[in-house]
């Protein structure tokens, strides 16, 4: 009896032990790429324009980036972004005031997070790629499209967020 008190003793022991050496979800470094981006940022474009506000914030448990964006021409917008551990890369979807959807891949490349995805234009297929630079505390963010397939490409958004004053 002594034996068996004492073995139910040591698995439960273990079992404990396990079960506090859990991983917590979403602690992997990759989950933390884009976190340079979580703040409460201004919008300036390259002539130094204010275009708009946007808050990046951790969501739900820390496994997600919840944006919302508010330009100063009356867009609104708001993206989720997660790492996907079971494609190995970076997803963001976007939904805005003016019916647009926006869904980007992509992942870390060098310093920067660049997402591309395909969306439909009047005349065809029109590749996005959006990319944001870490530029000491601030961000840069390049939005391009190409409409022949990456041959070329057009900078349709370049902004400089830089933090928010308090």
């Amino acid at each position: 009896m002594k034996y068996l008190i004492l073995t139910l003793l040591l698995v439960t022991g273990f079992i404990a032990s396990g079960a506090e050496k859990k991983q917590q979800p979403c602690s992997d470094d990759e989950y933390h790429q884009f976190d340079f981006w979580v703040g409460e940022w201004e919008v300036f474009n390259p002539k130094g324009k204010k275009v708009g506000e946007n808050t990046i914030e951790k969501i739900l448990n820390d496994c997600s980036l919840k944006e919302s964006w508010r330009g100063v021409s009356g867009s609104v917008g708001h993206s989720f972004n997660i790492y996907d551990n079971s494609s190995q890369q970076w997803h963001q979807t976007w939904v805005d005031n003016r019916g647009s959807l926006l869904q980007l891949d992509g992942g870390l490349v060098k310093d920067a997070m660049v997402l591309q995805g395909v969306t439909q234009g009047r005349n065809g297929v029109v590749l996005n790629k959006i990319t944001w630079t870490p530029v000491a505390d601030n961000v840069r963010q390049v939005w391009q499209v190409s409409t022949d397939e990456g041959k070329t490409w057009k900078t349709i958004f370049n902004g400089l967020y830089k933090k928010a004053s308090k």
